[in-house]
């Protein structure tokens, strides 16, 4: 072997050292839905390799749960979760099944991002005529930028307490992610001052937290309760009272059904206006994007229709 054959060698040996140690300090962190992913993503830059198990056009409330599932969250260091009852109905026998001590209830790698945001709508008793009523309050919460921030800290401990060796990486990630939010929130907020006090219409409560941030009011939901299928009844006696309010928009999720929707439009003159949840898609590649994206299609349709504001 020559002596230029056995420097390549030995390069090609320190490079898959190298690309060996990286891989080694890398982050498995699985979120449950794509904007928490977003978010873990922002904070942990290239030191975390996200996977997010809920589609971005999927109800969060209800997850397919794949055996795939199962075996990504068995390799996981880090599971991040909404937290509030969000995944309550099809993360646990994932979690039980992937039998992971690192992502156990109550373990370091266990992320409940919903830590210290201040919840809506928390219920003073728990009542199942109340329809799908979470107990610990409106778990919809990352629709308000603010509370991103708040979830972006929560995710940074998180990781800290799993890989102490990046603790100052996660802790810049988050303050990155909270300049980056910070810097578009008064254009957000401009962007919708004109319809400050505007009244609209949802289909399910997933979008207060936008509207409570941005001074929209929450007229009332399609669903006569959270998570009952809008009903002839309800339906009736909701047109003639959006008629009355002079609510002109209606604020939708990809994952329902329009029929339901595009009726109440025709019938009261407002617009039904498709917001995604959550990042991914085709609107928006990560969280700031998200927001960006809600705003506009907010303000579009608010100009369109002259929706009224409060003076």
């Amino acid at each position: 072997m020559t002596r230029k054959t056995l420097s390549v060698c030995i390069g090609l040996a320190l490079t898959a050292l190298a690309a060996s140690a990286l891989a080694a300090d890398t982050l498995a962190v699985v979120a449950t839905t794509p904007d928490l992913g977003a978010i873990a993503r922002a904070v942990g830059g290239d030191r975390v390799e996200v996977t997010s198990i809920a589609r971005p056009t999927e109800d969060p409330h209800f997850v397919d749960a794949r055996p795939s599932f199962v075996r990504t969250l068995n390799k996981a260091d880090v599971l991040v979760e909404g937290g509030a009852y969000l995944e309550a109905g099809w993360l646990p026998p994932l979690v039980d099944g992937a039998r992971n001590s690192k992502i156990a209830a109550g373990a370091p790698g266990r992320i409940v991002a919903s830590q210290g945001i201040a919840l809506r709508d928390v219920p003073t008793s728990l009542d199942r005529s109340m329809g799908d009523v979470h107990p610990l309050g409106n778990p919809h919460y990352l629709l308000d930028p603010v509370n991103a921030k708040t979830a972006a800290g929560t995710i940074a401990a998180g990781l800290c307490a799993v890989d102490a060796a990046g603790c100052d990486l996660y802790r810049e990630g988050a303050q990155r992610f909270a300049a980056a939010i910070d810097a578009k929130l008064p254009q957000w907020q401009s962007a919708l001052a004109a319809v400050k006090g505007a009244k609209v219409v949802t289909y399910h409560k997933n979008f207060d937290y936008l509207a409570d941030r941005f001074g929209l009011v929450v007229f009332d939901n399609l669903e006569p309760k959270p998570g009952i299928p809008p009903s002839p009844t309800h339906i009736a006696e909701l047109v003639p009272r959006m008629q009355a309010a002079g609510v002109k928009l209606i604020l939708v999720e990809p994952n329902r059904e329009q029929q339901t929707p595009e009726f109440v439009a025709d019938k009261t003159g407002a617009r039904v206006v498709p917001l995604p949840l959550m990042p991914g898609g085709e609107e928006a590649s990560d969280y700031v994007a998200l927001i960006d994206y809600d705003v506009k299609q907010i303000a579009a349709a608010a100009k369109a229709t002259g929706a009224p504001g409060a003076r």
